[in-house]
C-alpha cells in the first residue's frame, strides 16, 4: 500500500488578512479532510517595491488602482496573530505549514515551531532565502514553477549547503487559474527521475481532476488554494477551490490511493470466489464410453472451471477414460485412473 499522501489546503493570504477568517479556513480545511493547511508570511517592505505593479493575475481580480505593495500591505498578519494561527491549528488537528518570504519570516516561523517550510516557485532563484532556510535543518517543499531543470538543481545546491536534505519537489504552473493544457504533469516525473527526490503537485488548475490525477502519477503531497468563497475579494480567490469542492477533491484521491494497491499482480480476495464460475475446464461434447480414449472432437472447452483446466490438454488427449462419461460432463483426472 503506498504511503498515503499529505494533502495541503493552500489558504495564502485567502484570510485577507483577518485572523478570524484564516481561523474559519483552518477548521473548514479539516473538516473537509485536509492534513495541513498552508499560510504565506511576509512583510512587505521585505519583498516587494513599493512601486511594484501587480502581476497579471492580480490585476484582473483586484483591479490596477493600488500596487502590489499595498495590496500586500492589506494581507498581512502580525506576529501574534500568527501565534494564535498555530495554537489554533494545533487545536484543530491539522498541521501548520508557512512559506517565508524574507529572512526575517524565516527566523520567525522557526520560533513558533514551524515542522517544515515551503518555498514558492518565485524564490526558487533566491539562493539567499535558499540557504537560509537550507540552515534551519527542517524539511523542505519547493515548489518548481517557472522553472527549467537548471534552476532546481540551484536551488536543491543552495537548500542543501545550508544543511537540509529532507526535500520534495513539487511540480507547479505558475498561472492563476493555470490553463490544463499547459500542465504538463508528466513532469512531476521527470523532476523524480532527474534528481531522485519525492515529488508533488502544486495545482492552479480549475476544479479537481489533475491534482487526483497527479496522485495516480506518484505525487506524495498535493497542494490546492482554498478559499470560504471564490466570489470573495482577494487576488487568489478566483483560483481556489471552495470547502466542498476540497472534500471532493480529498475524497477522491484517497480512493485513488486505495485502488493504486502494492503492484503485485494476484488475485485479489473479492475475486477468489470467482475464478470457478468464469475460467473453463475441458468438458466431454459427446457421450466417452470407458476404455474410450479422448480426442479432440469429443470435447469442449466450457464454464465451469472446477475441472481439468483447458492449458493441460495435451496431457489429456489419448487417454482411456476408466468411467463412462456423459456429454456435458467436466472432465477431472479421477476419470483416467
Amino acid at each position: 500500500m503506498p504511503e498515503k499522501t499529505l494533502i495541503v489546503a493552500e489558504v495564502g493570504v485567502n484570510h485577507n488578512g483577518s485572523l478570524d477568517t484564516a481561523k474559519k479556513l483552518v477548521r473548514a480545511a479539516r473538516l473537509a479532510g485536509a492534513d495541513a493547511v498552508k499560510f504565506q508570511t511576509f512583510r512587505s517592505e521585505d519583498l516587494v517595491s513599493v512601486y511594484a505593479e501587480k502581476a497579471s493575475y492580480q490585476k484582473r481580480t483586484t483591479g490596477k488602482q493600488e500596487t502590489q505593495f499595498e495590496m500586500l500591505k492589506r494581507l498581512e498578519l502580525s506576529e501574534l496573530e500568527y501565534k494564535k494561527l498555530v495554537l489554533h491549528c494545533n487545536k484543530t488537528g491539522v498541521e501548520f505549514i508557512s512559506t517565508p518570504f524574507d529572512l526575517r519570516s524565516v527566523d520567525f516561523l522557526e520560533s513558533i515551531g514551524v515542522g517544515r517550510y515551503k518555498i514558492a516557485s518565485g524564490d526558487l532563484t533566491n539562493p539567499e532565502l535558499l540557504y537560509h532556510v537550507g540552515r534551519k535543518r527542517k524539511p523542505v517543499i519547493l515548489s518548481t514553477g517557472m522553472a527549467n531543470l537548471g534552476e532546481v538543481e540551484s536551488a536543491l545546491e543552495s537548500l542543501r549547503s545550508g544543511g537540509t536534505r529532507r526535500i520534495t519537489l513539487l511540480h507547479c504552473v505558475t498561472e492563476y487559474p493555470a490553463p490544463v493544457a499547459e500542465v504538463n504533469l508528466r513532469a512531476m516525473l521527470t523532476l523524480r527521475d532527474a534528481f531522485k527526490l519525492p515529488v508533488g503537485y502544486s495545482d492552479h488548475t480549475e476544479g479537481m481532476e489533475v491534482p487526483i490525477a497527479a496522485v495516480a502519477l506518484g505525487a506524495t503531497i498535493v497542494e490546492k488554494h482554498f478559499t470560504l468563497d471564490r466570489r470573495m475579494k482577494g487576488p487568489d480567490h478566483m483560483a481556489s477551490i471552495e470547502p466542498e469542492g476540497l472534500r471532493q477533491m480529498i475524497r477522491a484521491i484517497r480512493s485513488v490511493e486505495l485502488a493504486l494497491g502494492d503492484g503485485v499482480k494476484r488475485p485479489s480476495p473479492s475475486e477468489l470466489p470467482n475464478i470457478d464460475a468464469a475460467r473453463r475446464s475441458i468438458v466431454a461434447s459427446t457421450y466417452i464410453a470407458t476404455g474410450e480414449r479422448v480426442t479432440i472432437r469429443k470435447i469442449a472447452f466450457k464454464r465451469p472451471g472446477t475441472g481439468i483446466q483447458p492449458k493441460d490438454i495435451e496431457k489429456v488427449l489419448n487417454l482411456r477414460c476408466t468411467v463412462d462419461v456423459p456429454a456435458g460432463t467436466v472432465l477431472t483426472w479421477d476419470m483416467f485412473k
